[in-house]
């Protein structure tokens, strides 16, 4: 149940000046492509985090509004109240992302690192991935030299080794970028790049904010 929240907050939440509705989701097919303005203007709004992003969506799942807490670098920290019990999480963008065969159209990507009091869930590690994965295939993400393997469900990547997660954040709050590498159901290869600057800010704010 879980899973499917986060991808609902996720896709919602407004991410370098992005905002999807769930309403909308429900309304339409969700875009294959980002538009060229919209990629430019989250481009514009990662250059400067000092700048006011835009304000996440009133609906988004089953009535949760994701507020921004705090702009740390690229990564966004958050709060919301799903069914009444508080998440937090922080939210980026890729800095760069690949596929090959090259230019094959996608949704944008998100990592997102979640925090559950009500469920005794800590920085949770997951990813949008912007795409449907090949049925029962396994991705990785890599970072701080070490390589984390990660299982998929319909677009989403969480860690396979539950107990690895923990070495994976905090290599997550050393370290410079986040790879993470994919394959969709068509066959196309995704390696998508994160930033890691401002991460460890973020999973600090959000810290603060859970425990209240």
């Amino acid at each position: 149940m879980w899973r499917v929240l986060i991808l609902a907050l996720m896709t919602g939440v407004v991410a370098g000046g992005i905002a999807v509705s769930a309403q909308a989701q429900t309304a339409q097919p969700a875009p294959k492509a980002t538009p060229k303005p919209a990629a430019n203007t989250a481009a514009k709004s990662a250059a400067k985090p000092e700048s006011k992003p835009t304000a996440p969506p009133a609906a988004v799942a089953g009535g949760a509004e994701p507020t921004l807490i705090g702009q740390f670098g690229t990564w966004g920290a958050y709060s919301a109240m799903p069914n009444g019990k508080k998440v937090c999480f922080a939210l980026a963008k890729p800095s760069s992302s690949k596929t090959n065969p090259p230019n094959r159209p996608r949704d944008p990507a998100y990592a997102f690192v979640s925090t559950r009091p009500a469920e005794k869930v800590n920085n949770e590690v997951s990813v949008m991935i912007g795409y449907a994965l090949k049925p029962g295939s396994e991705s990785s993400v890599e970072v701080g030299g070490a390589a984390f393997a990660m299982y998929t469900q319909g677009d989403g990547l969480w860690i396979k080794n539950a107990a690895e997660e923990e070495r994976m954040v905090e290599a997550m709050r050393k370290s410079a970028d986040l790879v993470v590498k994919g394959v969709s159901a068509k066959g196309t290869e995704t390696t998508d790049t994160f930033s890691l600057k401002g991460l460890a800010q973020a999973l600090d704010k959000i810290a603060q904010d859970c425990r209240r």
